[in-house]
């Protein structure tokens, strides 16, 4: 008994079997759109992450969920990829609320077997939107013209410069309610019945603090990651942050996104919308 205790001193805690083992990953910022010094949540830059994330014998993946959102595919993608790894390993799945998960943040939470939130996490948010200018008066003002030339006549629905047109908007709604089914849908196979409240006001599009989302069945408790984890696997809990690979050189500085300037400065903006939309 007392070789056993000497040995256990020399073998690294995670590998100890009475001591559980947790792997943390943090899914912070907006999904498919970045800014010149914070890379984009995409399923690609994503996937070598989440393959080291997974593997048999843990006892549980950890998400840390700060996101308002983004794109839908790349939402569905990073979801998609999570599960399915779960599901080869057999590993349990727990998501964790920080400041918002919601609209394509809440999509990612939903990869979660539990759900968790502060108080005032904002959680929910399951609809879809789009958003733009039109600017036919300013350029008329200005004396310009616009010229566009297209093969296909719908190439040019929506064009910010030209008098916006029914037919175009029908055909925006359209889509926006094919994902918005899409999103539903995995939202009810994934809450089930832990699902309360009326469906209209579930997927209208509203978002709401930790406690009223709990109340609706968004979520699963009111908790933080070390005191909720503790309590299902013990004080022997061991965490291990999956850090995201940043590799070398100016890039890992955020130097490398100043290349494409113009469209890094644009995606930047269209980040701090999103993030603005929850008061954050």
């Amino acid at each position: 008994m007392a070789k056993r205790s000497f040995l256990s001193r020399w073998i690294p805690a995670r590998f100890r079997k009475s001591h559980p083992l947790v792997h943390v990953v943090r899914l912070h910022g907006a999904i498919g759109v970045g800014s010149p010094l914070k890379p984009p949540l995409t399923a690609k830059d994503l996937d070598p992450l989440l393959e080291r994330a997974f593997r048999k014998g843990l006892a549980a993946v950890a998400l840390q969920v700060n996101s308002p959102g983004g794109s839908p595919v790349q939402s569905a993608l990073i979801y998609s990829r999570i599960r399915s790894l779960a599901d080869e390993f057999k590993v349990p799945v727990f998501v964790f609320c920080e400041d918002v998960a919601a609209s394509g943040g809440y999509w990612l939470a939903c990869a979660g077997d539990e759900i968790y939130a502060d108080e005032s996490s904002v959680v929910g948010s399951i609809g879809v939107i789009s958003a733009g200018f039109g600017f036919v008066e300013a350029i008329s003002k200005l004396g310009i013209e616009r010229r566009v030339h297209t093969s296909g006549e719908n190439k040019s629905i929506l064009d910010p410069f030209q008098p916006q047109k029914q037919e175009d908007v029908d055909r925006l709604l359209s889509l926006q309610a094919d994902v918005h089914g899409a999103f539903k849908a995995l939202v009810r196979a994934r809450r089930g019945t832990k699902l309360r409240g009326q469906e209209a006001e579930l997927f209208s599009g509203a978002f709401w603090a930790g406690q009223k989302a709990l109340e609706l069945g968004l979520i699963d408790g009111i908790g933080h990651m070390h005191d909720v984890l503790k309590k299902k696997f013990g004080d022997k809990l061991v965490l291990k942050n999956i850090p995201v690979s940043q590799g070398w050189g100016l890039k890992r500085l955020g130097f490398g996104a100043f290349a494409e300037f113009p469209a890094a400065s644009m995606d930047a903006l269209e980040s701090r919308a999103l993030w603005a939309r929850f008061g954050l």
